[in-house]
């Protein structure tokens, strides 16, 4: 991961796991079971920074999870940490967006379980279209 790490984008991407009008079951299950664990109290929350979906870690482009910071805001022990320490700036704390997003991690999560042995089309056109954003070919 780079030393710093952008703020989030405007809006989530449309494949956030945090947006409500996304399907259920584009993620693996595995990607869906680290989002409850940001619901904790801060102090026992996960101290690792959630990036988008849409960037790799190693992009200088990578970002702030803009459904994660929505969601959670400053509630989030990682964003805090990383701010302190110069990582993210401050400004992320006055994120807003006007997309509707889940109340909380546990429900994203959820809801991204709900249908992801039986994904619907729209779930298996949102996973096709990001496996060819990331270059991978089924």
């Amino acid at each position: 991961m780079t030393d710093t790490v952008n703020t989030p984008a405007p809006k989530p991407c449309a494949s956030c796991p945090y947006r409500r009008d996304v399907p259920s079951g584009i993620w693996q299950p595995e990607e869906y079971a680290k989002l409850p664990a940001f619901d904790a109290d801060t102090a026992l929350q996960p101290p690792n920074l959630f990036l988008c979906h849409q960037t790799d870690a190693e992009d200088p482009r990578a970002r702030l999870c803009a459904g994660w910071v929505g969601c959670h805001g400053d509630e989030l022990l990682a964003l805090r940490l990383a701010v302190v320490q110069g990582r993210v700036d401050g400004s992320v704390f006055d994120y807003e967006t006007d997309v509707p997003l889940h109340p909380s991690g546990a429900a994203a999560a959820a809801h991204g379980l709900a249908e992801v042995g039986s994904p619907s089309p729209a779930a298996v056109a949102a996973g096709v279209k990001i496996a060819r954003k990331r270059g991978i070919h089924a």
